[in-house]
């Protein structure tokens, strides 16, 4: 059975960053692939959600997350969202190699 998929706000506005920066530096074909490798991942954690590694940060409002890296070959980004019996919550999409604790608590547009 898979869990119902919800994507917050922010998942969005980083997707939705992420995609323009493909479409202007690699062209609609890669940017457009993105996409659908997003959506097809969220599906595979949408039927095994512990999949994830369970992640440790010591601020509160990170905690409970997970991460999954995005399909090949856009294994570089993660995924992290939070489940339930119910559903999986994408929270954020990010490059691995950021500050993570810093990032995640920022806007997408901080950078």
């Amino acid at each position: 059975m898979n869990l119902a998929i919800q994507k917050s706000p922010l998942f969005h506005a980083d997707v939705t960053r992420q995609f323009g920066w493909y479409f202007d530096e690699a062209g609609d074909e890669l940017a457009w692939r993105f996409f659908t490798t997003v959506d097809l991942t969220l599906l595979k954690l949408s039927r095994q959600p512990d999949l994830g590694r369970a992640r440790c940060f010591c601020n509160p409002i990170l905690r409970g997350l997970r991460s999954f890296r995005v399909e090949p070959p856009f294994h570089r980004l993660l995924i992290f969202y939070r489940h339930t019996a119910a559903e999986v919550v994408a929270e954020r999409l990010m490059h691995g190699a950021r500050d993570l604790p810093r990032r995640l608590v920022e806007p997408p547009d901080a950078d």
